[in-house]
C-alpha cells in the first residue's frame, strides 16, 4: 500500500514534467516525416480500413445487434471498439519497454521512474483523443447523434488510462530485468486482440466460454465505449458488479506493480 500512494504522488507532482516530455517524444519521434503526427492517426486508420474490408466487405458481415431490437453496421460497431485497443496496445507495449530504453538518460536525471510509463502512456493518450474526436464525429455524421449517455466515454477513458498504468508498472519493470517479457508481451497482445470483442461478438459463443472471456477487462471497457458511443445505457452502473471486478482488479495490479517498481528501481542502472 505504501509504494502505491508513493507512485501516485510521484505522478502528482511531476504531471507537468509528464505532460511536457509526452508531447516531446511525440514529435521528436514524427519530426523526420513529412506528414509528421499525422502519422499516428493515419496508421491506425489503415488497420481499421483493412479489418473493416476483410469482415465487413469480404465476408459479408451482417449488422450487429447491439441491443434488443437495436442494429448497427459491423463499421460504426467495429470502430467503438478498435479506437480503445489501438490506444491500449500501443500505450502497453511502449509503456513495457519506457524504463530500459531510457536507462542511460534516467542514470543522468533526477527524477522518478516510475513517471516514465506514465509518458509513454500519454503520448498514446494525445492521439488516443483524436481518434476518439474523429471517430465522435463520424458517428454524428450518420445519425448516432449525442444523448446524457456520451458522458460516461470520459469515465471509460479514465478507467482505460488507470489499467494500462497499473500494467506498464509491472511490464515495464519486468522488461528491465528480462528483456524477452517485452517480446512475449507483444505476442500474447496480439492474441488478445482475437479474444476480445471487437472484431466479433462473444455471443455467438455458448456458456461459459462468454462468462470465462469477461474476466478479461478489456471487455469491459469496449463494451463501455460502446455504450457511450450508440447512446444505450449507462454501463457502469447496470453492469455494477462488472464495475466493481474491473476497479478491484485495477487496484490489485496497481498495488503489485508499485511494490515490483519501488522494490526494484533502484538496481535499474545495473542493467544498463
Amino acid at each position: 500500500m505504501n509504494s502505491a500512494i508513493k507512485v501516485i504522488k510521484e505522478q502528482i507532482e511531476h504531471f507537468y514534467l509528464i505532460r511536457r516530455l509526452s508531447v516531446y517524444e511525440l514529435k521528436s519521434k514524427n519530426k523526420s516525416n513529412y506528414l509528421g503526427m499525422a502519422w499516428e492517426v493515419i496508421n491506425p486508420l489503415i488497420q481499421i480500413l483493412i479489418y473493416w474490408f476483410v469482415f465487413g466487405s469480404i465476408r459479408q458481415r451482417a449488422n450487429i445487434e447491439i441491443a434488443p431490437g437495436v442494429d448497427v453496421p459491423f463499421i460504426y460497431w467495429l470502430l467503438g471498439g478498435f479506437i480503445l485497443w489501438i490506444f491500449f496496445y500501443q500505450s502497453t507495449i511502449q509503456g513495457s519497454k519506457s524504463i530500459y530504453s531510457r536507462l542511460r538518460m534516467l542514470s543522468k536525471m533526477n527524477f522518478p521512474m516510475s513517471v516514465i510509463p506514465n509518458i509513454a502512456i500519454f503520448s498514446q493518450f494525445y492521439i488516443h483523443i483524436i481518434m476518439v474526436i474523429a471517430t465522435t464525429i463520424i458517428f454524428l455524421l450518420s445519425g448516432y447523434y449525442f444523448n446524457i449517455y456520451f458522458l460516461q466515454l470520459f469515465y471509460f477513458m479514465f478507467a482505460a488510462f488507470c489499467l494500462i498504468f497499473a500494467i506498464s508498472l509491472i511490464t515495464s519493470t519486468l522488461s528491465t530485468i528480462i528483456r524477452d517479457v517485452h517480446m512475449f508481451l507483444n505476442a500474447t497482445l496480439r492474441m488478445v486482440l482475437y479474444l476480445s470483442p471487437i472484431l466479433w461478438q462473444i455471443t455467438i459463443l455458448e456458456e461459459p466460454l462468454p462468462t470465462i472471456m469477461k474476466l478479461n477487462p478489456l471487455y469491459y471497457l469496449i463494451e463501455g465505449y460502446r455504450s457511450a458511443l450508440f447512446g444505450l445505457d449507462w454501463y457502469f452502473i447496470v453492469h455494477w458488479q462488472y464495475s466493481l471486478y474491473f476497479w478491484g482488479l485495477v487496484i490489485v495490479l496497481l498495488l503489485f506493480g508499485s511494490m515490483l517498481h519501488v522494490k526494484f528501481r533502484r538496481h535499474f542502472i545495473d542493467y544498463l
